[in-house]
This record gives structure tokens, sequence and C-alpha cells, in this order.
């Protein structure tokens, strides 16, 4: 804490003349970044199509997400040391920079390097928007901070991607990277001059000497770098190339997770560590599935991007009406949390499997796809909230920080890996029939281990064994 941050004691909300700039600033690059995400899915198959990129669709959405991760750690870290500023003005000059380079690319490799740099950047802005939170606010402002920070995916998860559609079908999908790009500079200054205050300059000083990498740098970058090798071996054709980068991959990525995860989250303990393979799962499903929603309704039945961003909006609103029908019943009967994820997770993979027979094949109504993916977001924001908390009721008080730190990885980890291997799909299969039943019955296959995994959350044992 500074002399600048209110105390307890102090009066006035979030929108007080004291916190109103930095408030709004900060809500406000959230809200970007949820317009950027939601909006690029949605025109992502037209961009695929104009740079010839059809053959690695999943590395629109793998290389935002792996970049991400590497991100947030730098920046997390980085806050740690010096304080918020420079991650606050790096972050938001990064992901500007990648929004321009995205809709100047010339080349599908150009783009996908664009959208790492987004992801550098988004990883970041989400770091320092909640740290922000817990340094600059009082404690009694904080969840209503919290609060605000989730609201402000809302709007954009329901207009982002019908107003990413039109623009791209009136004028080019390029315009919706360049109306993101300066938004985000124009922001700085309701956001810079408060992380300022809040910096520590005692900690800018080495001694002379060059400051080292941490470790949990060096394994987000193992992390990263392990699970892109991957799902590049799995586009290839020659087996030796294929078969090294594959298991090179693999044993760099669960080296890294080994070390980044709690312990048991690999051996599926009961509890927090079940929880965290839970939230991969429960990710991968809809993430992975939403990823393919567009390009399916575009490449197998001729629609435009926004019929396309129509069916992402909707599940974006019904996973918002999912979570409130799971805080009721959990207020009611909180006991039954187990319960409750296990029943959202067969909604989602039931509306995930009416949407994915309504893409792929072609003589299927395409509303029907629209239906499904509702009834699939009512079953994630059940489940996504059943599951978190059940997930965070079993973790001791003093491992919350990192349990949580854990969740949002598997989370960015699962929409990268399950976008990748899809993309892979389409890859080898094209962007037809066969390849979007290959996608979607794999995100079904998941959906149905993380039901039998539900149990697992049960709390009689949880807490045992954490660590960092």
């Amino acid at each position: 804490m500074t002399d600048d941050t209110m105390t307890d004691d102090d009066t006035g909300g979030v929108f007080s003349p004291r916190f109103r700039g930095f408030t709004i600033g900060i809500l406000a690059s959230v809200g970007a970044v949820a317009f950027e995400s939601l909006g690029v899915a949605t025109i992502l198959p037209a961009v695929a199509e104009e740079l010839g990129g059809l053959g690695g669709y999943g590395w629109g959405l793998s290389a935002l997400m792996l970049a991400n991760i590497v991100g947030t750690v730098v920046a997390g870290t980085d806050i740690d040391r010096r304080g918020p500023a420079r991650t606050v003005l790096v972050g938001t000059i990064v992901f500007a920079l990648g929004c321009l380079l995205a809709g100047l690319a010339p080349g599908w490799g150009v783009f996908i390097a664009a959208r790492a740099l987004q992801g550098l950047g988004i990883g970041a802005i989400m770091a320092y928007a909640y740290s922000l939170v817990g340094i600059a606010y009082p404690a009694r402002l904080q969840a209503v901070m919290f609060a605000f920070l989730s609201s402000a995916w809302t709007i954009p998860s329901l207009i982002g991607p019908v107003f990413a559609g039109a623009l791209t079908s009136l004028l080019d999908w390029r315009v919706v990277f360049w109306s993101i790009a300066p938004l985000t500079l124009v922001l700085l200054p309701l956001v810079l001059p408060g992380a300022r205050r809040l910096s520590r300059p005692e900690q800018r000083s080495t001694s002379g000497s060059r400051r080292r990498l941490p470790a949990p740098v060096w394994f987000s970058i193992l992390l990263a770098a392990g699970t892109g090798a991957v799902l590049l071996g799995l586009e290839l054709d020659a087996l030796p190339a294929l078969a090294a980068l594959i298991v090179g991959g693999l044993v760099g990525a669960v080296l890294a997770l080994r070390w980044i995860l709690p312990s048991g989250t690999l051996r599926l303990r009961r509890g927090a560590p079940v929880g965290i393979v839970i939230r991969f799962i429960l990710c991968g499903v809809y993430f992975g599935s939403e990823a393919f929603l567009p390009l399916g309704l575009t490449s197998v039945h001729g629609l435009d991007v926004t019929p396309a961003g129509l069916g992402l909006a909707a599940g974006a609103l019904a996973w918002t009406v999912g979570s409130f029908v799971q805080a009721r019943i959990d207020t009611a009967r909180p006991g039954r949390r187990t319960r409750s994820t296990r029943a959202g997770i067969l909604a989602l993979v039931g509306g995930e499997a009416l949407m994915g027979i309504a893409v792929a094949l072609p003589g299927v109504w395409p509303g029907w796809a629209i239906i499904g993916w509702t009834i699939a977001g009512i079953g994630m924001g059940v489940a996504f909230n059943a599951a978190t908390s059940a997930t965070m009721a079993a973790t001791p008080a003093d491992t919350a920080g990192s349990i949580s730190a854990s969740l949002q990885l598997a989370q960015t980890l699962a929409t990268a890996t399950i976008a990748g291997v899809g993309g892979a799909f389409v890859a080898r299969l094209g962007a037809a029939t066969p390849a979007f039943l290959a996608v979607f019955g794999l995100t079904a296959a998941l959906g149905l281990l993380g039901v039998l995994l539900a149990g697992r959350l049960d709390t009689a044992k949880a807490g045992e064994g954490l660590r960092r």
C-alpha cells in the first residue's frame, strides 16, 4: 500500500472522484480484451480464408493462449518486484501493437505472430487489472471491483461477436483489429498515473548485478513451448519429426506442469487438485468447441460471419443465465455442488453434441447449432460456478492464491490445446464434415470424462498435500 491508497476508513465507492478514472480505465481495458476475444473468434474463418490459413486454423487461437500463459506469469512477477506501472505501460503497448500488426498482416504467418503479441499483452492486462484491485483499493471495495471485472466481460460477450461480424460483412475484418488498437492506448492516461504512484522505486536497482528471470517465468515458457511443439507435431506428415516434436513437447510440458501445479493435480487427487483438472475439461469442451462453431457455419453451411456471431453471443448470454441459476441453487443448498457440476457438464455435453451435429452435417438446419450452443452455455454456467466453488471450498487459506492461479492456467492451457488439436484435424481433413465431427467428438468425449471425475470434487479428503 502507498499513501495514495484509501484506507478502510475512507468513504466513497469505486466510482467516487478519487477512483473514478482508475476504475473506468481498468474496466474498459478488460472490456477491450473481452471484445477482442469474442469478436476475433467470430471473424477468424474470414481471416483464415483470405490469408490462406485454413490449414493452420487452430493456431489463430492457440498462439494467443500460449503467449497469454507467458504474459500472465511475466507480468505477475514484475508487478511483485517493481509495482504495476511498467506492466501497465508495456502490456498495453504490446497488445495494441499486436492488434495493429494483425490488421496489417499480409499472410497467415504474420497474423499468427500478431496473435502471439496480443496474447502477451492480454496476459499483462489481466494480471495488472486483478493486481491493481488488491493494491490500490481498500479491502471494503475489492469485492465490488472483482464483481465489476467479471461484468466487464458481459456486454462485450453479447455485442462483440455481432459487431465484429457486421464490420467484417460491411467493411473488412481488418477494421475490427484497427478499432481495438487505439482504444487501449486511449485508456492509458486513466490507469498509468495511478499505477506509477503505486510503483516501488526502491526495487528498481539491481545493485549492479543482472537480475535473473525467476523460475516461474522459465517454467511458463517451457510449458508454452512444449505445448506448441506437440500441436505443431500433430500437423506434420514426416513421422520422425512428428514423433520428436510430440514426445519432446510432452516431456517439457509435463515437467513444467509438475512444478507449476499443486501437488496431486496430475494424479487427480480429490478436492482442489481434481478441481483444476475439471476446469481444464470444462474450458476444453466449451472454448474448444466454440472455436470451430463459426468456421463450421461458414464453411459447411455457407453462412455469413454475422449469424455465427449470434451463436457465440447466445452461448455467452446462456452462460450468464446458468451462473445465476447455480448461484441460487448454491445459496439454498450448498452441499449439492458436486451434483450441480455433474448435471452442468451433462447439459454442456448434450448441447455441444446438438451444436456439433448441426454444424458438421450440411443437411441439418443451422439454427439447431445456436439452440444447442445455448443449452451448452447454460450447462457451462452451472458447472463452471459449481466446480469453482467446490474447488475453492476444498482449498486451505494459505494456498488460495496458487489454486486460483492454477485454475486460470488450466483454462488458458485447455483452450490452446483443444483449439490446436482441432486445428490439426482441419489441417488433415479440410474444413469439412469429417474434421468437424472429429473436433466435436473429441470435446464431447472430454466432457464425459468430466462427468466421471466430478465425484472427486468431494471435499471430505480435500486440502491434503497442496503446495505452493
